[in-house]
């Protein structure tokens, strides 16, 4: 019985109920045998960890759901895949911008560079759009948080572009880089040495986050965060980048798109939520008041659960051990471990990347709202990734409204057709 695997084995690695194996079995998407002993099902273990790797297989949508063929990400038990490949990986071993190179062109990543290495050359921002974004932003009251600055940074680097409107392959990516860039030196600086303008842009992202130099092996955590945010598939706020690109917008439209609806607190926001349940918290006594007030409240915790990995968001797991090593015994890391501890005698879900992305924040003293910048920047990727494939297509998406208001009478007597 070499190869085969029990139900419980199987719905765990694949982060299902097991009810869900036999409607797999039923659709010929796992093959099933029976134990020796009749009681059992077993499921081929080379089956199951195919499935796990490839994503679930997709449903017919649902309501309110759009459906979209694309080669960019597919969505696993607990992980996203980049064109295939896990992203957990990529993480573990590329660079930001080589992850971003990947999903743009599907072209096999260089080999790994030495951390600090120069790997944002090429991803230089345009000084006029800079500057013109800089400005943009001075009568902003003080306080303002960074992702709604990145939104009027992005508007101001366009209007300074007049090759936006180029939508060829080689123009777009080209684009990508300037814009991704100039979001982020547009930033106001919070460290006193910036790094420079072709350091990666990790690096440059920190200097405007974080007003102390940064530590290797939380900045190496910091990257890791960007490229698992760089894509999930068609999140929302990919929808209305795809959307824009579909009718032939131009990236940086594109990307403003993106970033308004990943604005919302049940998106890219989310992290902002989590930062302000961590800065609650002091000690285990403080975690449990903090959690319990919440659920008091009907309030969902922030950070915690998600709509597509019900078992674990793989990402949380991977950028919390990294922070771990890096920082171990860190105070505010005693804390994030100690609302971890009251969620799980609560029975509450498992904790999702806005979560690591918190305590990522409060260990290496990053601005509030940093989560957001993070992932707005990092998704940047993802959303220009997504707008080269509309860019080759010939239609504009158009999703249908189920009508459900006061019916709609009959014109007469206005001499309209019959």
């Amino acid at each position: 019985m070499d190869g085969w695997i029990d139900a419980a084995s199987a719905a765990e690695r694949l982060g299902v109920k097991p009810a869900t194996l036999y409607a797999y079995v039923s659709r010929g998407v796992l093959r099933r045998r029976h134990a020796p002993d009749g009681r059992r099902s077993l499921f081929d273990a080379a089956q199951v960890e195919e499935l796990a790797r490839r994503g679930r297989p997709r449903r017919p949508p649902g309501p309110g759901e759009l459906a979209i063929e694309s080669r960019i990400t597919a969505l696993g038990a607990d992980r996203p895949y980049y064109r295939g490949r896990d992203a957990l990986d990529l993480a573990g071993s590329m660079t930001f911008e080589q992850v971003a190179a990947w999903l743009w062109t599907g072209e096999e990543p260089s080999e790994p560079s030495e951390p600090g290495g120069e790997d944002g050359e090429g991803w230089r921002a345009d000084e006029e759009g800079v500057a013109a974004a800089v400005a943009a932003q001075s009568g902003l009251p003080a306080g303002m948080l960074p992702l709604d600055r990145l939104q009027l940074i992005a508007a101001a680097l366009a209007a300074t572009d007049p090759l936006r409107h180029r939508l060829d392959p080689d123009s777009v990516t080209t684009t990508a880089r300037t814009l991704a860039a100039g979001l982020v030196e547009a930033l106001p600086l919070a460290a006193p040495e910036p790094p420079g303008t072709e350091g990666p842009i990790a690096a440059r992202l920190w200097a405007r986050l974080c007003p102390e130099p940064p530590d290797p092996a939380l900045l190496r955590v910091f990257e890791a965060a960007m490229i698992l945010l760089a894509d999930h598939e068609l999140a929302a706020s990919t929808v209305a980048a795809r959307v824009a690109a579909s009718v032939r917008a131009d990236p940086y439209a594109v990307v403003v798109a993106g970033l308004g609806v990943a604005s919302g607190p049940l998106h890219g926001g989310a992290s902002y939520g989590a930062e302000r349940l961590l800065a609650e918290v002091a000690d285990a006594a403080s975690a449990s008041r903090a959690v319990g007030e919440r659920l008091r409240a009907g309030e969902r915790v922030p950070g915690l659960g998600h709509t597509v990995y019900a078992s674990g968001d793989g990402r949380c797991a991977f950028l919390l051990d990294l922070v771990r090593d890096a920082a171990p015994g860190h105070e505010r890391l005693a804390a994030a471990e100690a609302v971890l501890a009251a969620a799980r005698r609560r029975r509450l879900p498992p904790p999702n990347v806005d979560f690591a992305l918190a305590v990522l924040g409060a260990v290496a003293g990053l601005a509030p709202g940093s989560g957001e910048a993070i992932f707005a920047v990092a998704r940047t990727a993802g959303w220009l990734a997504h707008a080269l494939e509309e860019y080759e297509g010939s239609s504009p998406l158009r999703p249908r409204a189920v009508y459900t208001g006061t019916p709609v009478r009959a014109a007469e007597g206005r001499g309209y057709a019959r």
